[in-house]
């Protein structure tokens, strides 16, 4: 247990300084006057490229190396790209999970009372689970390391490796077993999603992801192919408890996931190793309603709580995970009562939901 906890904050682009300063707000309230929490706003993103042509100072990347945890905002703004065509705000993120091993992208998928599922017959309580997406591997290991050549040919690798995969599995069954199960039976299970069938990369992940189910015998282990896996989550979701896949796959599982519990505002994401951990919602910039006041929060809110309950896990501190419990609290007691976002088929403004979950916490 610690005294105090350094926060990196990184704003960056479009609508990420405004859900970042909610959140920091919903924190500051969820703890009163004895904040454990200490933070420190650090430039990176699109914006910052645009006006001295650095997307991610290095001053930035050592205060986030060294910080307890990283809040980032959002990064991007459409046009605004390196030299190879690729978006300069995305160099944040991917630097910090290859660089600090960030290997587990923990997505939960959850339908909250008040929100509307577009999928039919489906009502709170039947979504419920996690995506965990390998996040240092994979197609976007390729980052910066694929080759154009004359531009007449494109080639990047996928990268599979026993050591990446094992423990990308281990820590799926170990989220299964800390969870209720699948909303439809309470089966805790663990869903592999691949495309074994035709490439030698996923065969090799399925066959890693069976020796490691051999260990956990109280889990339900199964399969996917990713083709069927995007019909599935849309057909039978409440099946799912924990679903582990590559990079990629997940990266597009989970937009697709988003879709059925209301859009990507409901969608938080942490990106955790051994020692660090990244914390942002799914969603992107959102340029076009920056500054209009009509951001949600609710994505960035509800990282923050998987940011409190990651560092109260490593420090065995009960302050920050009575807190994160709380917020959580708040936040789907927000919904329910109405203070719901455009994004997600309501009128609420950012700051009005804000102060709503202020309220809730003191």
């Amino acid at each position: 247990m610690k005294e105090i906890y350094d926060i990196a904050v990184v704003p960056g682009d479009g609508i990420g300084p405004e859900v970042a300063a909610a959140s920091v707000e919903v924190l500051r309230a969820a703890f009163g006057n004895d904040c454990p929490l200490r933070f420190a706003d650090h430039p990176a993103g699109a914006e910052l490229y645009r006006q001295t042509g650095e997307s991610f100072p290095e001053t930035t990347f050592r205060a986030c190396a060294g910080a307890d945890a990283v809040l980032h905002g959002a990064a991007g703004i459409p046009g605004v790209v390196h030299p190879d065509g690729t978006e300069a705000g995305l160099d944040f993120t991917l630097r910090l999970r290859f660089e600090l091993d960030l290997f587990a992208n923990i997505r939960p998928i959850r339908l909250y009372p008040g929100i509307r599922s577009p999928l039919a017959d489906v009502k709170p309580g039947d979504i419920d689970y996690i995506i965990l997406r390998e996040n240092s591997e994979g197609l976007y290991a390729a980052r910066g390391a694929g080759v154009q050549l004359r531009g007449e040919m494109a080639v990047d690798t996928l990268v599979q490796t026993r050591k990446g995969v094992e423990r990308i599995v281990r820590k799926a069954f170990e989220l299964a077993r800390a969870s209720n199960g699948a909303p439809a039976d309470g089966v805790k299970r663990v869903t592999c999603v691949d495309k074994a069938n035709v490439l030698r990369s996923y065969a090799f992940f399925r066959a890693i992801f069976d020796e490691v189910a051999a260990e956990y015998p109280d889990i339900q282990a199964e399969h996917g192919l990713i083709d069927a896996m995007a019909m599935y989550l849309v057909t039978k979701p409440s099946h799912y408890n924990v679903i582990v896949t590559e990079n990629m796959f997940g990266d597009i599982l989970s937009d697709l996931a988003a879709a059925t519990i209301g859009g990507m505002g409901l969608a938080p994401s942490a990106e955790v190793g051994q020692d660090q951990g990244l914390f942002q919602a799914a969603h992107g910039s959102a340029p076009d309603i920056a500054g209009k006041g009509v951001a949600n929060p609710y994505g960035t809110v509800l990282s923050v709580a998987s940011m409190l309950e990651w560092l109260a896990a490593r420090h065995e501190d009960s302050r920050l995970s009575v807190a994160a419990t709380r917020i959580r609290t708040a936040v789907s007691a927000a919904i329910a009562d109405g203070l719901i976002s455009r994004d997600l088929g309501g009128d609420s403004g950012s700051a009005a939901i804000t102060e709503g979950l202020r309220a809730r916490l003191t």
